[in-house]
C-alpha cells in the first residue's frame, strides 16, 4: 500500500511558473501506472505561463477561482471543475480570485520533460 501525503513531497516551480508537488509518478516510485498526478499551486493575482504538452492533461480544480485558456478559448473555473486539455493544446491558467488556485494535475501517459514546450515571455 502507498500512501502519499502532500506534506512529504517536495515543492518546485515547474516550467510554466506553478508550484508544484509530484504525488505519483511511475518513474519515481514503483507503481504499475500510465499517468502521473501532482497537486499545483499558483498564488493570487499570477498567471501560468503558455506550454503545450504532447499528453492530454486534466486539471481538478480544489480551491480558488482562475481563468483557464485552452488554444483560444476562455472560461473561467472554481471549485469542483474538472478541465480536459487535448494534446499539444496551448494552455494557461490565471489565478483571478482572492486567495491561491489550488488544483490537481492528471498527465496521460506520465508527465515528461521532453514532452513540454513553455513560451518564455
Amino acid at each position: 500500500m502507498l500512501i502519499q501525503k502532500l506534506a512529504d513531497c517536495p515543492e518546485f516551480m515547474a516550467g510554466d511558473q506553478t508550484r508544484l508537488r509530484e504525488l505519483l509518478h511511475p518513474d519515481k516510485q514503483p507503481l504499475n501506472l500510465r499517468y502521473s498526478l501532482a497537486h499545483a499551486l499558483l498564488p493570487i493575482g499570477q498567471t501560468s505561463l503558455p506550454h503545450r504538452l504532447q499528453t492530454s492533461e486534466v486539471y481538478y480544480i480544489l480551491s480558488g477561482t482562475g481563468e483557464m485558456h485552452i488554444d483560444d478559448a476562455a472560461q473561467v473555473i472554481q471549485p469542483g471543475d474538472t478541465v480536459y486539455i487535448p494534446p499539444q493544446a496551448r494552455q494557461f491558467i490565471c489565478n483571478i480570485g482572492d486567495q491561491p488556485l489550488v488544483f490537481l494535475c492528471i498527465v496521460d501517459p506520465a508527465w515528461k520533460a521532453e514532452d513540454e514546450w513553455v513560451e518564455q515571455r
